[in-house]
């Protein structure tokens, strides 16, 4: 179903990813009606389509990068590094909701699971090199988090262990 210039206008400012999705089928059908143009037209939908991928990317990893600290900042005993922990959520969120539309975050409320794997896993490694072994064995098995709180600028996870400001 075409979308009147004005809607798209909006869907480019308001989701972007949904934008280079719809823009990419508009591409694929117009390139199925073979116009007598100059047009490289699979490299233009791959293109358009790796537009959106950076942005999927970029949120994902973001969203990763916040979980990892946010879990050592739930389990580490450690002091010295909190503020940099939280220095690095607050980025990450920020990054996240500079970038995030209402169709990336149900994309990342679907893959949350799969996020967070891989957020422990980095968050185990990364304790276990600092000689942290008890705390990363205590990084919970599922995301503890929901979406909204993960991006919440107040949303702190409770401490494990009672830690001074460091």
């Amino acid at each position: 179903m075409p979308r009147a210039p004005d809607e798209l206008e909006r869907l480019y400012e308001e989701d972007f990813y949904a934008w280079t999705r719809a823009q990419a089928r508009a591409l694929r059908q117009l390139a199925r009606t073979r116009p007598n143009v100059p047009v490289d037209w699979k490299h233009l939908v791959e293109e358009v389509e790796d537009l959106g991928r950076s942005e999927l990317h970029a949120v994902r990893s973001q969203l990763r990068r916040a979980l990892v600290h946010l879990l050592k900042l739930a389990v580490s005993p450690a002091c010295g590094p909190r503020r940099l922990w939280r220095a690095s959520v607050l980025d990450a969120r920020a990054e996240i909701e500079e970038r995030l539309s209402a169709t990336l975050r149900r994309r990342l409320a679907r893959e949350l699971s799969e996020i967070y794997v891989r957020a422990r896993a980095i968050a185990a490694e990364e304790l276990a090199a600092h000689g942290e072994h008890e705390a990363a064995a205590h990084l919970p098995e599922r995301c503890p988090w929901t979406l909204a709180q993960l991006l919440d600028p107040d949303f702190w996870p409770e401490p494990r262990h009672a830690h001074g400001d460091g």
